[in-house]
């Protein structure tokens, strides 16, 4: 299992954008996306995520992976 990757709130925009979300709107410096399949996820747009927003506040609740989200990166 590879570590979980240090990755801004842009970079995970794009790679969440790849897998079918689309941007629906912004608060502040928070990016609100939807999935067609009914998920919805708050992306802040920080230079540095935190480790834990990352992983359980953002991966976990649409059920990616850390080794999903690496590949989508190296997209």
């Amino acid at each position: 299992m590879p570590k979980l990757p240090v990755v801004s709130g842009k970079v995970l925009i794009k790679a969440l954008e790849k897998t079918g979300f689309v941007f629906i709107r912004q608060r502040g410096d928070h990016v609100i996306l939807k999935h067609n399949d009914g998920r919805v996820v708050t992306v802040p747009l920080k230079k540095e995520i935190k480790k834990g927003t990352l992983k359980k506040g953002i991966l976990n609740p649409l059920n990616i992976s850390v080794e999903e989200l690496v590949n989508l990166l190296k997209k």
